[in-house]
């Protein structure tokens, strides 16, 4: 019985990974990110543009206030970034957050007099 020989990797095809899957990878990469946000903030979500193997994205995102909203989105860009990377196989030179509201942190219930 033979074999038959081995087909080179250039030939066999290739993968291609739809721009709503990167979305949702991104997406969710974001939610990771924000630890724990601040009740009534809507989840992130995102948009990309997938140009073979890179993939520039775009992540809307709400925030508590008062924050360190530059460390956050910082965060979210790495963490994104990191997240597309391992799980889509893609660069990704460009990670742009909008944050698009703030929301106020929940005021102590105790009155004073």
């Amino acid at each position: 019985m033979t074999l038959p020989s081995a087909v080179p990797a250039g030939e066999r095809g290739s993968l291609r990974i739809a721009d709503g899957v990167v979305a949702k990878i991104a997406a969710r990469a974001a939610r990771e990110a924000l630890d724990a946000p601040p009740e009534g903030c809507a989840e992130p979500h995102a948009e990309v543009t997938v140009s073979r193997d890179s993939a520039r994205v775009r992540v809307g995102v709400e925030l508590g206030y008062p924050s360190d909203i530059a460390a956050q989105c910082e965060s979210v860009r790495h963490q994104v970034a990191s997240r597309v990377r391992e799980l889509a196989g893609m660069t990704v030179p460009e990670v742009t957050v909008f944050v698009e509201r703030l929301h106020r942190a929940a005021a102590k219930s105790g009155r004073t007099r």
